[in-house]
Protein backbone atom coordinates (compact mmCIF):
# COMPACT_ATOMS: atom_id res chain seq x y z
CA UNK A 1 0.00 0.00 0.00
CA UNK A 2 1.54 3.29 -0.90
CA UNK A 3 1.93 5.66 1.71
CA UNK A 4 -0.07 9.04 1.90
CA UNK A 5 3.28 11.11 0.71
CA UNK A 6 2.89 8.85 -1.87
CA UNK A 7 -0.72 9.13 -3.00
CA UNK A 8 -0.26 13.02 -2.64
CA UNK A 9 2.42 13.04 -5.22
CA UNK A 10 0.18 10.92 -7.46
CA UNK A 11 -2.58 13.38 -6.99
CA UNK A 12 -0.79 16.01 -7.73
CA UNK A 13 0.64 14.93 -10.85
CA UNK A 14 -2.58 14.16 -11.77
CA UNK A 15 -4.04 17.74 -11.65
CA UNK A 16 -4.09 20.16 -14.74
CA UNK A 17 -0.76 22.21 -14.99
CA UNK A 18 -2.71 25.42 -14.56
CA UNK A 19 -4.46 23.62 -11.09
CA UNK A 20 -5.15 25.76 -8.78
CA UNK A 21 -4.61 26.18 -4.47
CA UNK A 22 -7.97 25.42 -4.27
CA UNK A 23 -7.88 22.20 -6.53
CA UNK A 24 -5.08 21.19 -4.38
CA UNK A 25 -7.61 21.17 -1.74
CA UNK A 26 -10.39 20.07 -2.61
CA UNK A 27 -8.84 16.75 -4.28
CA UNK A 28 -6.98 16.29 -0.89
CA UNK A 29 -10.43 16.92 1.00
CA UNK A 30 -12.26 14.17 -1.07
CA UNK A 31 -9.74 11.86 -0.75
CA UNK A 32 -9.76 12.27 3.23
CA UNK A 33 -13.47 11.59 3.09
CA UNK A 34 -13.28 8.81 1.25
CA UNK A 35 -10.67 7.09 3.32
CA UNK A 36 -12.37 8.24 6.13
CA UNK A 37 -15.90 6.66 4.71
CA UNK A 38 -13.72 3.23 3.87
CA UNK A 39 -12.76 3.28 8.09
CA UNK A 40 -16.28 3.47 9.19
CA UNK A 41 -17.31 0.83 6.70
CA UNK A 42 -14.63 -1.24 7.77
CA UNK A 43 -15.27 -0.79 11.80
CA UNK A 44 -18.87 -1.60 10.79
CA UNK A 45 -20.31 1.99 11.81
CA UNK A 46 -22.45 2.15 8.99
CA UNK A 47 -26.40 2.22 9.05
CA UNK A 48 -28.83 0.49 6.52
CA UNK A 49 -30.76 2.11 4.23
CA UNK A 50 -34.17 1.59 6.26
CA UNK A 51 -32.05 2.91 9.51
CA UNK A 52 -31.58 6.33 7.17
CA UNK A 53 -34.82 6.32 6.27
CA UNK A 54 -36.23 6.13 10.06
CA UNK A 55 -33.94 8.81 11.40
CA UNK A 56 -35.10 10.84 8.17
CA UNK A 57 -38.84 10.74 9.08
CA UNK A 58 -40.30 13.49 11.10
Amino acid sequence: MATVKEEVRRMIESLPDNATWEDVQYSIYVRERIEWGRSEAAEGKILSEDEIERRMKP
